[in-house]
């Protein structure tokens, strides 16, 4: 008998991408997928095409968990951002492989990205009971009376994530609309959607509240057009949005008066810029508060 033992080759076990609604993973509504590939043009992956039915699922479920979200202290907020990177941190080798695939990076380059990532997810983290104090305080006002300024959430943010930039840039969008408060719909990159898809599994193990961030991915015009016009949504950040298509999303969202974060220019896709406050302060409403000084005032009045 011989000695050799024959080696049995396994078959690949391919990962089945989903879209993240909800905290929930479904397939895309239409049952469409289209193929994504890396700088060279090899076959990586078969990713959800969402359609519009998926962005008005997307908005229902950041609109019910807004109330909740805006309402928990800056605090918490923060607690929980830093519990998400932790687990980015884990699982930090998946999304070197996935950035590398996307970008066309080398191993170290790519590793590089991630750790910034990771990096930059942390410090919006920092920023979320921080912010009320840059941004809000009190107001010298000609009159016996207190004024007082407070930050709010503006609401359901859709987010077109960055074309280039699959991983720091996405984060670069994401992190800030949610540590102020709000809720996001987050259209990932259409070239290079997978590390956005993996972070919505990250998402929905961590402590943030399902339907907080939406994942969706297929082709951005397509996708973008109805969260634009979409009455639910009070804001929109078209970072992912080529000059046609942005104007055409920005007169769409005119219609209620949302908030408009036009496309900031990156100089070659590069986001490692430490961002400022920003886009942290781009979505968020400012709330006076007058108030009398004095032992008679019982009450006040805001606007």
């Amino acid at each position: 008998m011989s000695e050799k033992t024959e080696k049995t080759e396994r078959l690949s076990v391919f990962k089945t991408y989903k879209l993240y609604v909800g905290g929930k993973f479904p397939r895309s509504e239409s049952g469409r997928v289209y193929e994504v590939t890396d700088s060279k043009g090899t076959w990586l992956a078969n990713a959800p095409q969402a359609s519009r039915k998926d962005a008005r699922d997307a908005v229902v479920a950041a609109r019910k968990a807004f109330g909740a979200w805006s309402g928990a202290t800056a605090y918490n907020r923060g607690q929980i951002l830093y519990r998400v990177a932790e687990m980015l941190e884990g699982r930090r080798d998946q999304f070197v492989r996935e950035v590398a695939g996307a970008e066309g990076l080398s191993k170290s380059k790519a590793a590089a990205q991630v750790d910034a990532t990771v990096d930059r997810w942390v410090w919006y983290a920092g920023w979320t009971d921080k912010i009320a104090q840059v941004v809000g305080g009190g107001n010298p006002v000609a009159g016996p009376y207190f004024n007082l300024s407070s930050p709010e959430p503006t609401g359901v943010v859709a987010v077109l994530a960055p074309q280039e930039s699959s991983f720091l840039g996405l984060v670069s969008v994401i992190a800030p609309v949610i540590a102020t408060g709000n809720t996001a719909i987050v259209v990932a990159s259409e070239k290079s959607p997978l590390p956005a898809l993996s972070l919505g599994e990250v998402l929905a193990t961590s402590d943030l509240p399902g339907g907080v961030v939406n994942v969706l991915s297929g082709r951005t015009a397509e996708i973008a057009a109805p969260l634009a016009a979409h009455q639910d949504v009070n804001a929109i950040d078209l970072a992912g949005a080529d000059e046609v298509l942005a104007k055409e999303l920005e007169i769409a969202a005119a219609d209620n008066l949302k908030r408009v974060l036009r496309p900031q220019p990156v100089d070659g896709g590069d986001w490692s810029a430490t961002p400022g406050t920003e886009r942290m302060t781009a979505f968020l409403e400012t709330k006076t508060v007058w108030h009398p000084t004095g032992a008679l005032g019982a009450s006040g009045s805001s606007y």
